[in-house]
C-alpha cells in the first residue's frame, strides 16, 4: 500500500470524519473568557438577548441545564456576572474581599473556587449575613475575572472605591482620641508603593492619607491588593493642589514634615503632636514647591552603599518612629 493510500481519511471523506477532542474533550471555549472575542466584522455579533436561557454559546440546547449555587454553566460568564456592564469592579484574595463585606462599599456578588477551603467559610459566613450572593465556581471563571492577580480562589464585583473628605480624616483622629497622624504623596506614582504605604498606615494608626489628583497611582484593584484590606478602613483624600492643601493643614494647626535625605535625623527630630508625612516620587522626591511649605525635613541615616530607599519603606521607617514618639 503506498503512503498516499495509507492516510487515513481521503480527502474526499474528510467531511465525514469524526471531530477532534471527543465527548470527553473539556473545552470551556469563549464562555470562560473575561473579554469577550472580537467577531469578524464579515459575521456581525447577535445580541446575547437573542439567545434563550438554557442553550448554549454555539445556540444549541444545553446539556443537564446544571447550575451553582444560581450561576448558570451553560451560559457566556460575562452576560451572568455582568462584567463591564454595570460599571462594577473586580477585587481579588480572601483578605481584600472580607475588609471589602466589612467595609462601606456596596459589595454585589462574591464568586469563590470550588473546592476553596480554610478562611473561605468565614467570607460565605459575612457574604450571607448580609444578603450577598455566593457563587461557586470553577477556577478558571476566577482566573478569567482576575487575570494575572493572587486571587486566592476568591473575587468579589464590589462598588468603585470611594475617596474620603478632609473631615473624615480629622473625625477619625477625634474618634481615637489622638493628635492627626496624616500621610502625604507627593507623585507617588507605583501602585504597589501606594497599597504598602496605606498598609502601614493602617498599621501605625495613622488616620488618613493624601494623595494628589494628577501624576500619581490612584485607587485601583493593583492598590486594593497591596493594601492587603486596608484601602477598606484607612481614608483616602484625593486633591487637586497639594501646596494649597499643606497651607490648609497648618492652618488646623498641623505641623508637616518632608522625608528628604537632606533634613535632620528623624531620631533626633520631635515627632510628637498633630503630624502630616509628606513622602516624594519614587525617582525625584518631594517637589520644590511642596517642600517650601512643609515646617521640616527629616532623613533617614543610611549605613550602607545605596543612599536611599524605596518610598513604602522609607514610609515604614519614618510613620513607626512617630509611633513611637507618642508612646
Amino acid at each position: 500500500m503506498s503512503k498516499k493510500e495509507n492516510k487515513r481519511f481521503k480527502d474526499s471523506e474528510r467531511s465525514n470524519a469524526p471531530k477532534r477532542g471527543g465527548k470527553n474533550r473539556r473545552d470551556y471555549g469563549d464562555s470562560y473568557s473575561y473579554e469577550p472575542k472580537k467577531r469578524s466584522s464579515a459575521r456581525p455579533a447577535k445580541p446575547s438577548s437573542s439567545r434563550p436561557s438554557g442553550r448554549s454559546a454555539a445556540g444549541r440546547p444545553a446539556k443537564g441545564g446544571k447550575r451553582v449555587l444560581g450561576f448558570d454553566m451553560n451560559e457566556p460568564f460575562e452576560n451572568t456576572a455582568n462584567i463591564g456592564a454595570d460599571g462594577l469592579e473586580v477585587i481579588a484574595g480572601r483578605n481584600p474581599v472580607t475588609e471589602a463585606l466589612n467595609g462601606d462599599r456596596d459589595v454585589e456578588r462574591v464568586f469563590i473556587a470550588d473546592g476553596s477551603e480554610g478562611s473561605v467559610s468565614k467570607i460565605v459566613a459575612i457574604a450571607r449575613e448580609q444578603g450577598v450572593i455566593v457563587d461557586f465556581v470553577p477556577k478558571e471563571k476566577i482566573d478569567a475575572m482576575a487575570p494575572g492577580t493572587k486571587h486566592q480562589g476568591v473575587v468579589a464585583k464590589v462598588s468603585e472605591y470611594r475617596y474620603a473628605d478632609m473631615e473624615e480624616i480629622f473625625a477619625k483622629a477625634e474618634a481615637s482620641g489622638e493628635d492627626p497622624l496624616i500621610v502625604i504623596l507627593d507623585e507617588v506614582t507605583d501602585p504597589h508603593n501606594l497599597g504598602a504605604i496605606i498598609r502601614t498606615a493602617e498599621c501605625v494608626g495613622a488616620h488618613g492619607v493624601i494623595i494628589p489628583k494628577r501624576r500619581a497611582a490612584s485607587l485601583t484593584q493593583t492598590v486594593a491588593l497591596s493594601a492587603a484590606g486596608a484601602i477598606e478602613s484607612v481614608p483616602v483624600v484625593q486633591v487637586t493642589n497639594l501646596a494649597r492643601t499643606i497651607e490648609e493643614l497648618k492652618d488646623r494647626g498641623i505641623w508637616v514634615a518632608a522625608a528628604d535625605m537632606d533634613g535632620q535625623s528623624y531620631y533626633e527630630a520631635n515627632l510628637t503632636g498633630p503630624i502630616a508625612l509628606v513622602i516624594g516620587n519614587e525617582g525625584k522626591g518631594v517637589g520644590r514647591l511642596v517642600k517650601e511649605k512643609c515646617d521640616f525635613v527629616l532623613s533617614i541615616p543610611m549605613y550602607g552603599r545605596i543612599n536611599s530607599l524605596n518610598a513604602s519603606n522609607a514610609a515604614a521607617v519614618l510613620l513607626y518612629g512617630i509611633r513611637r514618639a507618642r508612646i
